[in-house]
């Protein structure tokens, strides 16, 4: 059974009502009935914070585990400078042009090399922590 209520709305409001009965092609009586029950709803509440609940937690996750990522990054990095640092001689001014060159040719190995790997979606970090480890699979540059 149904009862006829009136009720007042700010002129907005019921603009806006209209205007959705309009796209969605629902009654106003409908979105009125769908929106009160959802209000009044015990649970209605506590399904939405559970929801944000959940929501939030796989940011956390997310965020955690870019973190993660970023930490192991920075170390890979700073370790990778300090034996750099303690392995790489130092060049004479004769040696210069020819070292020179052949680090930019080691560095565009080493471009082309990031860019096998992302265009193909692999992900050296992803598979540093699977089991097994880090075998060379061939994308890696040469130091030639």
């Amino acid at each position: 059974m149904k009862v006829e209520t009136k009720v007042y709305l700010p002129a907005d409001l019921a603009k806006a009502l209209h205007q959705l009965s309009i796209r969605t092609r629902r009654p106003k009586s409908e979105i009125v009935r769908a929106a009160l029950a959802s209000f009044m709803s015990p649970d209605g509440a506590e399904r939405t914070e559970a929801a944000l609940l959940r929501r939030l937690d796989r940011m956390n996750k997310h965020m955690e585990r870019l973190e993660r990522e970023a930490q192991v990054g920075n170390e890979a990095l700073a370790i990778f400078i300090r034996t750099w640092l303690g392995a790489t001689p130092v060049v004479s001014a004769a040696d210069e042009p020819a070292t020179r060159a052949l680090g930019q040719k080691r560095y565009g190995n080493f471009i082309q090399a990031l860019n096998r790997r992302l265009s193909s979606g692999a992900s050296l970090s992803d598979q540093a922590f699977e089991p097994g480890g880090l075998g060379l699979n061939g994308d890696e540059p040469t130091g030639r």
